[in-house]
């Protein structure tokens, strides 16, 4: 029986290396693969999931109309798919997380979500709230704070490095304009 995972972590954790280092299992086998990224997410020039240390793959581009569950079937209708892989899942409308439950349940093709938990100011992204609600194996990747405990959460930061407290709850950027910390280091760093 398919499931429907969510691999979730702060910045820097590796997510879009683990998505593409699974991708490249399933392919190695002989197994095709649909990939799938957020089409807001334009930080790669020429391929849409890029991982920091260089692994770069072409994918599938989602937004909030995109209707996963019929492009997927399609897709397999035609070649039969092994595996999903979705990139930037915290973008993902709740809608678009039930049509990835359905896939692994009716369609019985595992669905592997890659994102962020939470946004710069601690809040659940609403594509993350309803993967942790409903998928069938939570999986959390560990990043690494400055001070060695585990990076938890996301702080914005301003081109000087100091902390942005509001703003629009998505805002892309890299190590330029986030920076993943523990959740003591994330509260000290909005207290200044």
């Amino acid at each position: 029986m398919a499931k429907l995972y969510f691999y979730y972590a702060s910045m820097n954790a590796g997510k879009s290396t683990t998505l593409l280092q699974a991708d490249f299992n399933y392919r190695e086998r002989g197994m095709a693969t649909m990939l799938w990224t957020a089409r807001l997410d334009t930080r790669s020039a020429g391929l849409p999931i890029a991982s920091r240390i260089g692994l770069e793959k072409q994918a599938h581009l989602f937004e909030a109309g995109t209707d996963l569950w019929a492009d997927v079937t399609a897709a397999n209708a035609v070649e039969p798919l092994s595996c999903v892989l979705v990139d930037e899942a915290q973008f993902l409308s709740r809608q678009q997380v039930w049509q990835c439950a359905r896939l692994a349940d009716e369609a019985n093709i595992p669905v592997l979500c890659y994102g962020l938990r939470t946004d710069f100011q601690g809040e659940l992204f609403p594509g993350s709230a309803a993967l942790l609600g409903i998928a069938d194996a939570l999986v959390e990747l560990k990043a690494v704070c400055h001070c060695g405990r585990k990076a938890t959460m996301n702080l914005r930061v301003d081109e000087g490095g100091k902390a942005i407290k509001s703003g629009a709850q998505t805002e892309i950027g890299g190590n330029e304009r986030y920076v993943a910390l523990c959740r003591r280091h994330f509260s000290e760093a909005l207290q200044k």
